[in-house]
């Protein structure tokens, strides 16, 4: 439950202050605070050994109605609007492929070949969201991608440099495998099919 969360949060927190190899706050950058993020979420349903159950306490909109991913997906599948646009599930089906994209796009940017932001990204969308889009969609993202800015740019927007940004970008992407998985697996347990 979401105090379970919490301490697991707490917990770390006070591990990070005590231990002196951690980074200190004055180098906390946007990637390190994902990948935390994203790691205490993984060490919470490793925690739980919660094949079905992550906590949404934190998401507005379901979290008026529901307590748990899993509620939200027997409670589309009841009133069969699991693929219906708006449903709950529609929309977590959507976070799961965004998460899914930066994980990608993360793995993109960190293959040795050194892509540009806009070839890793544009690669990442293709194999990720691309088959689900429509040819309108698909259209404003390519355009989008022309917006992207260098590779360095993007370092130094992010307050990283390649060696901090290979970690937290690292960190993430083991992170979000456990987040993506068990969503995966509420679909797949239900019979849902995970090309829509």
């Amino acid at each position: 439950d979401l105090d379970d969360y919490k301490n697991v949060g707490i917990r770390k927190m006070k591990r990070q202050e005590n231990n002196d190899q951690k980074v200190d706050k004055k180098h906390t950058t946007p990637l390190s605070l994902i990948a935390q993020a994203f790691e205490d979420l993984s060490d919470l349903i490793k925690k739980e050994n919660c094949e079905n159950r992550i906590n949404l306490k934190d998401l507005l909109e379901a979290s008026k109605n529901f307590d748990t991913l899993s509620s939200v997906v027997d409670f589309d599948i009841k009133n069969n609007t699991v693929k219906s646009p708006g449903s709950h599930t529609r929309n977590l089906r959507r976070v799961r492929q965004g998460l899914d994209l930066i994980k990608e796009l993360f793995q993109n940017f960190l293959s040795p070949e050194k892509l540009t932001l806009k070839t890793a990204a544009t690669t990442a969308y293709q194999k990720t969201c691309a088959p689900y889009h429509s040819w309108a969609v698909r259209t404003a993202a390519s355009a989008g991608m022309c917006t992207l800015p260098t590779r360095e740019q993007l370092l130094l927007n992010l307050n990283e440099t390649d060696k901090s940004a290979d970690k937290e970008m690292r960190r993430y992407i083991k992170a979000s495998i456990d987040v993506i998985k068990i969503i995966d697996n509420l679909y797949i347990s239900r019979g849902i099919k995970l090309d829509w």
